[in-house]
């Protein structure tokens, strides 16, 4: 192995890994191993990809709670430009960890990678003033095909970083805003997303 580094099942949640890989640097800049099959099988991961997304968002952009109905996807994401929080949450029938959530600040900087195994929820929340967003799926797109849960289910409680305001009973972020005084902005269809509880 030797070109990234694994941590398994981070916070306690099976199907969730961090991934940082070996970044060599130097005068000139550096060179990093994205992605290589052979160590992800060596550290026990053997999903296959087909599709690379990548979007771009601005500071205060939420983008989720979103899933898969019938086609689920693995995510493999990472940030190339900026800062995000990114968050996945357990909606796996039967799993023992079903609605917990787990979060990690993907940066540039940081270069860490968050592995998502099927059967997550998925969303995050740019904290720099633009972010350029990187993910790998393990199926196609699939139209009508996507699900979502309120990002600040208060059953869930995600703590978001840098996020401050109540909840008003929706997933309208009317209310909310980063520390700085930056309002989020969540898609319509984001902003009508319910609750867990009212989906199960």
């Amino acid at each position: 192995m030797g070109q990234i580094r694994v941590e398994k099942n981070v916070g306690g949640i099976e199907g969730l890994h961090i991934i940082e890989p070996a970044v060599h640097g130097d005068s000139r800049g550096y060179f990093m191993e994205t992605y290589n099959r052979r160590d992800m099988e060596e550290a026990g991961l053997s999903m296959t990809f087909v599709q690379d997304n990548q979007s771009e968002s601005g500071k205060g952009v939420l983008r989720g709670l979103h899933f898969q109905i019938k086609y689920p996807q693995g995510k493999l994401v990472r940030v190339i430009k900026g800062r995000v929080f990114d968050v996945a949450v357990d909606l796996r029938k039967g799993s023992k960890t079903y609605g917990k959530w787990f979060g990690v600040e993907l940066s540039e900087e940081n270069k860490k990678q968050f592995y998502i195994s099927e059967g997550f929820a998925h969303g995050f929340l740019v904290l720099s003033d633009t972010a350029e967003f990187c993910y790998k799926v393990t199926d196609f797109y699939h139209p009508n095909d996507e699900g979502g849960i309120a990002w600040n289910d208060p059953e869930i409680g995600i703590e978001w970083r840098d996020v401050v305001g109540n909840y008003g009973g929706s997933a309208d972020p009317s209310g909310y805003t980063l520390k700085d005084g930056t309002p989020l902005n969540l898609s319509e269809k984001d902003k009508h997303w319910h609750c867990l509880s009212e989906i199960r």
